[in-house]
Order: structure tokens, then sequence, then C-alpha cells
């Protein structure tokens, strides 16, 4: 198999596998234990830093494969090496500055508060875990959860008239809110647009495995 996706339940990894998924491409899938750097023989081996996803391409070069660790990125890539497709936007449409955006947005400020969050009140043994910073961090997320509420004001999707990857990679930030226990706080155009997003086949799919 050319592309390969090293994968956890609930992990980042559920961005690239969702859009694997969307986009029908063929793929084999590494499921592991969380964290795989302790409880996956030979991970660190494969990805030095055993973070997840890992992820490979040998589709174009079987001896020179693509290797990337980022999961909106490999989304990225897989959109735009393997399209084409609509779920990607152009430099040429209007929206292309918009697009970047969140896909940056998505993970560096609405899921980077919510690792801490869940570091603090589950990862940690008991006596090292700190309501207070899990505290902290939920208010800054959703105090930065406010960009999705205003931007959906007046659409179904982020951008450009349609759904992206920028929505697979904002609706896995979602996601993990929905497992912390945080979705009663999503204002109404988040939680609808959290509904249109758990209702597609290939997001349902990602998340079960």
């Amino acid at each position: 198999m050319s592309i390969k996706l090293w994968h956890c339940a609930g992990a980042r990894s559920v961005r690239p596998l969702w859009t694997l998924e969307e986009m029908g491409l063929d793929y084999e899938l590494e499921v592991m234990q969380f964290p795989p750097r302790f409880l996956h023989p030979g991970y660190t081996e494969i990805n030095p830093i055993g973070t997840v996803p890992f992820f490979s391409d040998s589709t174009d070069n079987s001896d020179n494969p693509v290797y990337m660790t980022e999961s909106t990125g490999i989304s990225q890539y897989l959109v735009d090496r393997h399209g084409p497709t609509d779920l990607a936007v152009h430099v040429d449409e209007p929206d292309y500055g918009d697009y970047l955006n969140w896909l940056h947005r998505s993970d560096t400020t609405l899921t980077f508060p919510q690792t801490l969050v869940l570091r603090y009140t589950v990862l940690e043994p008991e006596e090292r875990r700190l309501p207070s910073v899990a505290e902290d961090y939920t208010k800054w997320f959703l105090s930065r959860l406010r960009s999705v509420e205003l931007a959906l004001a007046d659409r179904e999707f982020l951008t450009a008239g349609r759904f992206t990857i920028a929505d697979i990679a904002v609706g896995y930030a979602l996601h993990l809110a929905v497992t912390l226990g945080l979705r009663e706080n999503f204002k109404p155009n988040t939680d609808a647009y959290y509904r249109r997003l758990a209702a597609r086949p290939a997001f349902q799919k990602a998340t079960a495995m």
C-alpha cells in the first residue's frame, strides 16, 4: 500500500483519516493504543518524536517516500497531491487566504489549549492533575471558539461556499471538545455546524476506527 497512516482513536490523526475517507483513497491504517511511544513497540523507530499521527506516501517514489507528522499538513498534502478535489481551496480562489488561516487556526488556536485540558484532567496520574490549569485552558479554548461561531452566522461551512479540509481541521477540534465534555458550551451556530459535520459518513467512519 502506497499510503499508510498510523492512528490512535480520538487523536489528531482523525484529521487525515477523515480526509482519506472523504477522498475515497486507498490506504493502510495502523491503529495503536495511546500513547504509542510507550504502548506500540518500535513506534519511536518509525517516528522518533513519538507523536500521532505519522504518515507515509510512496505513491510517486517507492525509494523515497514522503513522511509527515502534522495532521492538518497531511490533510493539505492529500488534497494537493492526490486531487483534484473540492476539499481543497486553490490559490486563485478568493477565499484561499481564509482557507489557510482556518487550517492553521484549527491546531494552534483551537486544538492546542484542549490538549492541556486533556492532559491535566485525564492523562496525568491523579496526583499530578491540575484542575486550575484545565479550567484556564478551557476558557482559552472557548474564547477562541467565538471565531467559529461568528464565521458561521451566514454560511453552512467555513470557507469557499463548500465543505473543505478547513472544516475537517476545525471539525476535529470540535470533536475533541465534545469528548472533553465541552459541547454544552457551544453556541447555536457552532453546535448546528458540528451536527452537520458529524452526520457525514466519512466523519463517522474516521471517528469509529
